[in-house]
């Protein structure tokens, strides 16, 4: 079975009043709309402040490009009929999770019930990229070493410095809020598809959850497509570094395949320890680094994606995503949309300005920046 590494991308925003830049929940019209556009790839989300967008799987990033600007496009142009504007942010700078309500759905209102008060604080947005693996035992061979790349996706990714109207200190808080659901956080180390299948079968025959599709690691096998779904990054403001994560992870995919037909493979490390980089990510973002635990020590993320590009050289190539893959070696270099975030707010207080407003505006237009 030849594999081809077809990638899907999924993205949450939010929807905030273009005056106020408060959230504001999606009219029904607008919605509909948006449905009427794109059949089957726009739908609301848990909050009714929310927007959820999904390409069809494409072969090239050329092509998930096109499907993915006219997503945002569509969104951007429907919205503004309504006074409002899509972010593709992960929180809020400012806004008051207590003030949100969930969309009225059997599912969400499920949700809700299961989950109780977490759920409430679930004022968050991610980005999720599917790869096409159509074998299961691949699925679960590649999945304990992609693992190991999942917090410097993270760290290029992160873009919710901000909550409830304080600077939380994190790069990421949207996987502070998120990790206290079940079920999440990394993948745990299963040696088979079988183990995988027996594992979580155990809850859904118990009736604890309905299916897998509950089961919210960093890393999953997909419920609904034949992919490994990446999960763990924050939702990127601009287009083009939402495509290159992707791209990131589609050559990551490529990579571990092809050592695995020269009969190698990535090491697996311990949980604890790829846990630690997490934190770094979600923490730190890019500036403080991740631990190369193959020469223990801690290199610099500009250094780590200079190795990684290389590593990468020959998939990214093929796969014609070089120029995506260097564009997150500036992000390492220069810093994610949490750093420009506070670059911002700094200077938005530093005029006497409303700071808090002048990062949504700020959001605004980074989302129509490649539109």
């Amino acid at each position: 079975m030849q594999q081809e590494y077809t990638l899907g991308i999924e993205e949450e925003y939010l929807l905030v009043n273009r005056d106020t830049c408060e959230l504001a929940e999606a009219p029904e019209a607008l919605m509909e709309a948006c449905q009427t556009d794109f059949q089957g790839q726009v739908s609301p989300e848990f909050l009714q402040c929310q927007i959820e967008v999904g390409t069809r799987p494409h072969a090239t990033i050329a092509a998930a490009r096109e499907d993915l600007k006219r997503l945002r496009s569509c969104v951007a142009k429907r919205a503004a009929d309504y006074n409002l504007a899509p972010i593709a942010v992960s929180c809020h700078p400012f806004a008051d999770w207590k003030k949100q309500h969930h969309t009225r759905k059997e599912r969400y209102d499920a949700l809700q019930h299961a989950l109780g008060g977490v759920a409430r604080r679930m004022l968050i947005c991610g980005m999720h990229v599917h790869i096409g693996v159509q074998d299961p035992a691949l699925r679960a061979d590649l999945m304990p070493q992609l693992a190991y790349f999942l917090p410097h996706l993270l760290a290029l990714s992160t873009s919710s410095p901000y909550w409830n109207g304080e600077d939380t200190g994190l790069s990421s808080y949207r996987l502070t809020v998120f990790d206290n659901l079940p079920r999440t956080g990394l993948p745990p180390a299963l040696a088979s598809w079988d183990e995988y299948e027996r594992t979580t079968g155990i809850l859904v025959e118990l009736g604890v959850i309905e299916d897998t599709s509950k089961i919210w690691w960093d890393l999953r096998p997909s419920h609904r497509f034949p992919t490994l779904e990446t999960r763990i990054m924050d939702v990127q403001p601009r287009l083009e570094h939402a495509l290159s994560l992707a791209a990131m992870v589609q050559s990551l995919t490529r990579m571990l395949c092809r050592l695995k037909a020269r009969n190698l493979r990535w090491r697996n490390y311990d949980q604890f320890l790829i846990g630690e980089n997490r934190w770094r990510a979600q923490r730190y973002g890019v500036g403080e680094g991740m631990i190369d635990f193959g020469d223990r020590s801690i290199k610099p993320m500009p250094e780590l994606m200079g190795e990684l590009m290389g590593m990468l050289a020959e998939d990214t190539e093929a796969l014609g995503t070089m120029t995506e893959l260097a564009r997150l070696q500036q992000i390492a270099q220069n810093g994610t949309s949490a750093t420009r975030q506070r670059r911002v707010y700094a200077e938005a207080a530093a005029r006497g300005e409303d700071p808090g407003k002048a990062v949504v505006k700020h959001l605004i237009e980074e989302f129509h920046h490649d539109l």
